[in-house]
């Protein structure tokens, strides 16, 4: 007979449910005497893990493709956050061993699961490894080793019109002037310079004879900018510059060497001939992807408001194309009852899609969002017409795939990332149990499901501008806050007005008719502007950031892909390194000082103003520094800051932190100064900062950044707080782009 508690109020009879709790409760004890029993043992620890994680991944049924490419990724992502060679080869043969590791424990049969993704995971990040490192090593070309003039023949290679800028930029092959080395150029061309007339002679494969101020491809101005020298290695340019004097075409270009890129630019100029403004050029962005003519106030107020994405041929114009071409072709194909009763229509209206987006595709330059977005598209078609589910990661795996076997170095790149993102985003809501629910067909009134559809379509708009801001911030330090509202009028507008208002004038061009067509596209683009501008005027509408650094935006992008990517309860993990991030961003201080890789720009951060030493020659370097800084507006001269005491050799400036005086001396001129009185002005400040090679008798209290140092560490960030200096060099190891400033 069972024993009785003394407090048992059922008297030893239990129901089943009550058994039931207590049977959970029970194994809830368990399970936390196992987790306290391997917190206090780590021996038991060591021999229980396995077994924990490879119950865990059984228990959440992964889809492995996904997951083989974000590893592939994380090794291309190594090879660029890694120094050197030696400590590729460390990596790549600890990612080897790895999947060694997984390899033994399937041949003795142990933890499954943990085995194959040991396996799958070393061999994707070795590949990813190896693949990024032979692709630098086919395509990079060392950058000329100064600047120089140079009076050369050469052939054209590309043509790019940019209106916008009064200009045109070719990429040449040439010839190194000492070596007689074959080189790859890219030299702007001033339409002032050459005239209207000379231009359309510079076509696609003519040779010229030009005149040209080279430059090696630029590193990064400041930590944080933007690496135009690491682009540079990987298009195999060796120098960049601009046209001095005439240019004289000496051979006309063969026949049929114009291609794509001359249809391109017949398309765009002929869309801009027929629609003016700033209409024109949005409409022979979407026709032909040519952005040269966006009017740099246009393209701002696009990327305040979060509606660049527009200007960009990827997944909303390329998808757009592909269901329109889709759709009538599977109508049309349906008049025809002899082919509707022989041919399977999806299948047949799927190839016309295919072609139709391939077409569009090359006709915009093959970029890599549009590539991707190609892929993605085709790959859609072949699941509708196979009768599978179009929208799932495996899917947006294999376009990745693709583009990552293409352009491995696209991964560093915010074009690869913003597009793969926004994708996955989009994947993973409208593949959770709670969307699909809530866009299940059901019994209710007409206007209930495009009420429903227009709420699903600003939380869509929500969580990709979230799943942007990480990636917008950390390359260009600055994000639209109100996107998600602007990108819920834009898109519908752009996708079913816009874009087919435009094909359609095309096709009446053909006859002559499209004059009231190109009106009405004209009409919807300038309401599309509209918003652009009237969204970026708002108080708050852009969030400005100092550059968030590689910790913070690897947390983000390791919390997104687990959020997306895990099934299940453990997904709210992702949740730990996103807070995790996102406080560090926060508490990110904006530098106090930056120094500019030759040192002529500097700028001082003082009460939210951002004072530059001189008035720079290029608004690029002045927006860079303003960016990096987190501040908004023109920069306001040192020279005016009260405090500050300038000559015309040097100026004076005193700034305090913390309750900390530091006294600076910053040079402005290139006229002779006396070793001795130079020595003493050092000797008087805490920073010196110089364009110019400085003698060794100049000793400031902490920190000489004369051209001598500057030229090993390319631009600083000085935190004076803190006392930490930030150099570009400390990003970028030896890899070959990367000469030392």
């Amino acid at each position: 007979m069972a024993t009785q508690h003394p407090y048992d109020p059922t008297n030893g009879r239990e129901t089943r449910s009550e058994l039931a709790v207590r049977a959970g409760n029970g194994a809830a004890q368990r399970r936390l005497w196992q987790v306290v029993g391997l917190v206090s043992s780590p021996a038991a620890w060591a021999r229980r893990l396995p077994n924990l994680v490879d119950a865990a991944l059984s228990r959440a049924g992964l889809e492995r493709g996904p997951w083989l490419i974000v590893a592939a990724i994380a090794g291309v992502s190594l090879w660029f956050v890694l120094p050197d060679a030696t400590a590729w080869l460390i990596s790549l043969a600890a990612a080897l061993a790895v999947a060694g590791l997984g390899a033994w424990l399937l041949a003795v049969n142990r933890v499954p699961d943990l085995a194959l993704a040991l396996l799958g995971a070393g061999l994707a990040i070795a590949f990813g490894i190896g693949l990024i490192w032979a692709r630098s090593e086919a395509v990079g070309v060392s950058a000329t080793e100064h600047p120089q003039m140079q009076t050369m023949n050469a052939r054209i290679l590309e043509r790019e019109e940019q209106p916008a800028h009064d200009r045109i930029r070719l990429i040449l092959a040439a010839r190194e002037r000492d070596t007689g080395e074959a080189i790859k150029l890219r030299v702007n061309v001033p339409l002032d310079t050459i005239g209207l007339d000379a231009a359309p002679a510079l076509q696609k494969g003519a040779v010229i004879r030009l005149t040209a101020r080279l430059m090696p491809p630029a590193p990064p101005l400041v930590p944080g900018a933007y690496n135009f020298a690491r682009t540079a290695w990987f298009e195999g340019l060796a120098a960049t510059g601009s046209l001095v004097g005439p240019i004289e075409v000496i051979e006309p270009p063969p026949p049929g060497w114009g291609g794509i890129a001359q249809v391109q630019r017949d398309l765009s100029a002929h869309v801009r001939s027929q629609l003016g403004g700033s209409a024109g050029t949005i409409a022979a962005a979407f026709a032909s992807g040519d952005r040269g003519a966006i009017a740099e106030s246009d393209e701002e107020a696009m990327r305040d408001a979060g509606l660049t994405h527009l200007l960009s041929i990827s997944g909303l114009h390329v998808s757009a194309v592909i269901a329109a071409a889709y759709f009538l072709a599977i109508k049309l194909l349906a008049l025809w009852p002899w082919l509707a009763l022989r041919v399977r229509l999806p299948v047949a209206a799927a190839a016309f899609g295919a072609l139709a987006g391939l077409g569009y595709t090359l006709l915009t330059g093959a970029e890599v969002p549009t590539v991707r977005s190609c892929t993605a598209a085709v790959l859609v078609l072949i699941a509708l017409a196979l009768g599978r589910e179009p929208l799932t990661f495996r899917l947006l795996a294999v376009a990745a795939g693709f583009v990552l076997l293409l352009w491995p170095e696209s991964v560093v790149g915010p074009s690869f990332q913003m597009s793969f993102a926004a994708v996955l985003a989009i994947v993973a809501l409208h593949n959770s149990a709670p969307v699909r629910a809530f866009l299940a067909p059901r019994e209710e009134p007409w206007w209930m499901r495009p009420l429903r559809g227009g709420a699903m379509l600003l939380v869509t708009g929500l969580v990709i501008e979230i799943a942007l801001m990480p990636i917008v911030l950390f390359h260009f330090h600055r994000a639209g806050m109100y996107g998600a509202l602007a990108n819920m009028v834009a898109i519908p507008l752009v996708t079913f007005v816009s874009m087919p208002l435009i094909a359609l004038a095309l096709v009446f061009d053909l006859v002559g008719a499209g004059a009231p067509v190109w009106w009405l596209a004209g009409r919807s683009l300038d309401l599309l502007l509209g918003i652009a501008h009237l969204t970026a005027g708002q108080p708050g509408a852009v969030k400005l950031a100092p550059h968030m650094g590689g910790l913070p935006f690897f947390l983000f992008v390791c919390g997104g892909l687990w959020l997306a990517l895990w099934s299940g309860r453990g997904r709210f993990w992702g949740f730990v390194p996103v807070a995790c991030a996102t406080v560090l961003t926060i508490a990110t201080p904006r530098p106090d000082i930056l120094v500019s890789r030759d040192g002529r720009d500097i700028a001082i951060i003082e009460d939210d103003t951002l004072l530059s030493l001189r008035e720079s020659r290029s608004s690029y370097a002045s927006d860079t520094l303003a960016e990096l800084g987190a501040l908004d507006g023109p920069p306001h001269p040192l020279a005016q800051w009260p405090g500050v005491r300038c000559s015309a050799e040097f100026c004076i400036a005193t700034v305090e932190r913390d309750g900390q005086t530091y006294r600076l001396l910053l040079a402005r001129g290139r006229e002779y100064v006396t070793e001795r009185d130079l020595a003493a002005a050092c000797a008087r400040v805490d920073i010196v900062v110089a364009d110019r090679w400085l003698p060794w008798s100049c000793r400031p209290r902490w920190l000489k950044a004369d051209r001598r140092m500057l030229e090993q560490t390319g631009g600083l960030a000085i935190h004076l707080a803190s006392r930490e200096v930030e150099t570009v060099a400390q990003g970028q190891g030896e890899h070959g782009w990367w000469r030392g400033g």
